[in-house]
């Protein structure tokens, strides 16, 4: 089976929502079909630990933190996924 898109979680404060999606639509990840900016928004929290040689946005080397962050989902076309995950071009 060959896969044509794929569904990509991306979890981020929700000032950065908007920035985001902009950034994902110059590179093509928020497109379907005739529409763009295409993206999904749900409000979550959860809990991570950074661990140790990690460099944390929020929280601190092995300590378990727990906040709250918008979970940003979109659909991509599987030849826009690589710009989409390392935000090429921008």
């Amino acid at each position: 089976m060959e896969f044509k898109e794929v569904k990509i979680e991306i979890y981020v404060p929700e000032e950065y929502i908007l920035k985001l999606r902009d950034e994902l639509n110059k590179v093509n990840a928020c497109k379907i079909g005739d529409y763009d900016n295409v993206i999904s928004i749900t409000n979550v929290r959860g809990y991570w630990r950074p661990l140790e040689g990690s460099s944390p946005f929020n929280g601190e080397v092995d300590k378990v933190c727990e906040g709250e962050e918008c979970k940003v989902e979109i659909r991509c076309k599987r030849e826009h996924v690589k710009n989409a995950v390392l935000m090429k071009n921008h």
